[in-house]
């Protein structure tokens, strides 16, 4: 092996003028359209975070004011905290047939087997 010879390394960033935004899609598209409660077809889905249990329940596809009154008013019926982000409602805790009686009472529907 040479000793003469040495390597051209290149380390560090180049930088111009060609920065570009990266942007992710959405986990859900949000519809603009807007349902009442007896055409909305809704599902649950159940996640762990952090190690305890979230509820799912969406999409729901209301004007931000419905929702969010029905948020609260839920939330205050079952007494435990929630959020709506993207069209889902979510809710602390594993609350699948306690929101199905609540929802239903309210005139929504859900999809077979959900």
């Amino acid at each position: 092996m040479s000793r003469g010879k040495k390597l051209d390394i290149f380390i560090g960033a180049d930088i111009d003028d060609g920065w570009a935004e990266i942007q992710s899609p959405r986990k859900a598209k949000v519809s603009n359209e807007i349902l009442e409660p007896s055409k909305h077809f809704l599902i649950f889905k159940k996640e762990k975070r952090r190690g305890k249990t979230v509820t799912l329940v969406g999409e729901f596809q209301m004007p931000k004011e419905d929702t969010t009154l029905t948020l609260k008013l839920l939330k205050k019926k079952l007494g435990c905290g929630g959020a709506f982000k993207d069209g889902w409602m979510e809710f602390q805790g594993e609350l699948k047939d306690k929101l199905r009686e609540f929802l239903l009472s309210e005139g929504f529907r859900f999809k077979h087997g959900h």
